[in-house]
């Protein structure tokens, strides 16, 4: 083995082993308990709180994940036509939502979300919501869920796109702009095309990260009991392993959630010939 593959192994092997550890692991390990029940697949198909918690993440992926993806590619291009000096300052302002994640998110947005407490109480009052109840109603949920998952989300990915903006050739654009094409024709044929990789990157992440939403409706029902213990796929799970004894059916309804995020990534991997190069063509 030459030297130049010995230090590529080497660089390789702590993601190997991290990979082993909490990924292949831990999917063998879900596979044994599953199929240590024949029926954990039904049990966990058939329970009455399966249904409703495929139509609540159903429509959270419906609403979340459009949202996320063009809101930063939009805002992505916006920070991309300003001067220098601004896109550095609205990057920076992008990514400070980022910095508040998971349970410290959650929190944060209750205290804005209770007319009593939050910033933005003129608000939540014209809108006719006096009481944090009238907020939280359970109908609302979906929306707040998704707007929590994109106030978190969108900056790092926003600095990600602007990245790949950034790598377009600039005699492409000169190009595009010398033909009359004007800045939506030359953002759909030019850019889009260009960075379509890092897009289905995003799309990727974003709906593997939506279908397994946990900690917004986890903690919100802890805080504020609404919603409920169950009303996501992954709550279910925690709820089958935790409050049943069935790991069993916990564990097949991790593989069922891992099975749909494989075959999303796997068709928008192929579809989109990710992993082509220039002497693949």
């Amino acid at each position: 083995m030459t030297s130049g593959k010995l230090f590529g192994w080497l660089c390789v092997a702590p993601y190997l082993v991290l990979l082993a550890a909490f990924g292949i692991g831990p999917v063998l390990y879900a596979l044994y308990e599953s199929l240590s029940d024949p029926r954990a697949y039904v049990h966990a198909v058939a329970d009455f709180r399966f249904l409703p918690a495929v139509g609540n993440v159903s429509l959270f992926m419906a609403m979340y994940l459009p949202v996320m993806v063009i809101g930063v590619l939009l805002l992505a291009l916006f920070v991309q036509e300003q001067r220098p000096l601004y896109g550095t300052a609205l990057r920076l302002v992008y990514m400070l939502p980022g910095a508040v994640t998971g349970s410290a998110s959650v929190l944060l947005w209750y205290v804005m979300l209770q007319p009593a407490l939050s910033p933005f109480a003129p608000l939540l009052h014209g809108l006719g919501m006096r009481t944090g109840n009238d907020v939280l109603k359970p109908s609302y949920l979906v929306v707040i869920f998704a707007l929590m998952a994109f106030a978190t989300g969108f900056g790092q990915w926003v600095v990600i796109m602007y990245g790949a903006l950034q790598g377009v050739p600039r005699e492409v654009l000169e190009a595009a702009r010398v033909d009359g094409s004007s800045w939506w024709q030359t953002t759909l044929r030019v850019k889009l095309p260009l960075i379509s990789k890092y897009v289905v990157y995003m799309v990727i992440l974003a709906f593997t990260a939506g279908l397994q939403i946990f900690i917004e409706p986890q903690l919100l029902y802890g805080v504020a009991f609404t919603g409920s213990k169950s009303w996501s796929l992954n709550q279910l799970g925690l709820l089958f392993a935790f409050d049943n004894g069935d790991f069993a059916a916990a564990a097949a309804l991790c593989l069922m959630l891992l099975a749909v995020c494989t075959v999303a990534a796997c068709f928008l991997v192929f579809k989109a010939r990710f992993f082509e190069t220039e002497i693949d063509r």
